[in-house]
């Protein structure tokens, strides 16, 4: 097996059911991660974290010479999962991985970046989607990691998701992709509690580019995938779904000491979608 989590991150890991044991996966290449990396993105019943200072930093090579942000956490709003597109289900060597990809986003403020962007779509079920450019304007959320009702990967899975920081910015404009798709949970808590379902994807609203939390040391293989994660939210209408109820646990060690978190999620919201900036695609 290869490297494993630092002895703190395993304690914390200890508090939670963890999956039953199998080999270790090979890290995927970036290119193999991100262009698979969807997110069905769902509002949630309100909850107010404690008032937590982060410094950020952006890692993404397209934006890494912007200047740190300071933040702090605000109402939580959002609960972000993985899916499927179209039936068209992640490889085997990245599946593992993405499954247990899920992001809880909390409202921030911040500067305005002011940057214009290239956007072009990752995943292959878009590759016929035109992409568009937009200029990057203030952040809006957060979205960290978190475990669902105490269920977690491996520890190789564990210290690949647990440090995926994602800061999401309002941007101009904000075209539609007007296009209908059908989606299925990947993650083995809401496989059986939300059935496969059609969307409709309209209006493009944020950009959540890749950031680093002061504090967070991320292992160097770990920092050169996570660091090509750029998501596009798209607003979605579909389906209703009946109330989930979960709990959440954060899984980033700088927020590892935060209270578990109840709640309900309800209506989608927005589906998260890969894309490449100004042409610098994942490697891979």
């Amino acid at each position: 097996m290869r490297r494993l989590l630092s002895a703190g991150l395993a304690i914390f890991a200890a508090a939670f059911l963890v999956a039953p044991p199998a080999a270790a996966l090979a890290l995927p290449t970036p290119k193999e991660f991100v262009s698979y990396l969807d997110l069905e993105c769902f509002r949630t019943t309100a909850y107010q974290p404690p008032a937590v200072p982060l410094t950020l930093r952006h890692i993404n090579p397209v934006l890494v010479n912007q200047p740190p942000v300071q933040v702090t956490l605000g109402q939580r709003e959002q609960l972000c999962v993985p899916v499927a597109k179209n039936n068209v289900v992640p490889p085997s060597s990245v599946l593992g991985y993405l499954r247990f990809v899920d992001l809880s986003c909390y409202r921030v403020t911040g500067p305005q970046i002011n940057q214009n962007l290239s956007l072009r779509h990752l995943n292959p079920v878009l590759q016929n989607v035109p992409g568009f450019s937009a200029t990057l304007l203030a952040p809006q959320h957060l979205c960290v990691p978190v475990a669902k009702n105490g269920v977690i990967p491996t520890p190789d899975i564990l210290q690949v998701i647990s440090h995926i920081d994602l800061l999401c910015h309002a941007h101009q404009p904000n075209p539609a992709m007007n296009l209908g798709l059908n989606l299925t949970q990947l993650n083995p808590v809401l496989t059986n509690q939300i059935p496969p379902r059609s969307v409709q994807v309209t209006t493009a609203r944020q950009l959540c580019v890749p950031v680093q939390k002061g504090g967070d040391e991320i292992p160097p293989d770990v920092f050169e995938l996570v660091r090509w994660i750029d998501l596009e939210k798209f607003d979605i209408t579909g389906q209703a779904i009946a109330p989930v109820s979960l709990t959440l646990r954060h899984l980033n060690p700088v927020l590892g000491n935060l209270p578990a978190e109840e709640l309900r999620i309800t209506g989608p919201a927005q589906l998260a979608v890969p894309v490449s900036k100004n042409g610098a695609v994942p490697p891979g």
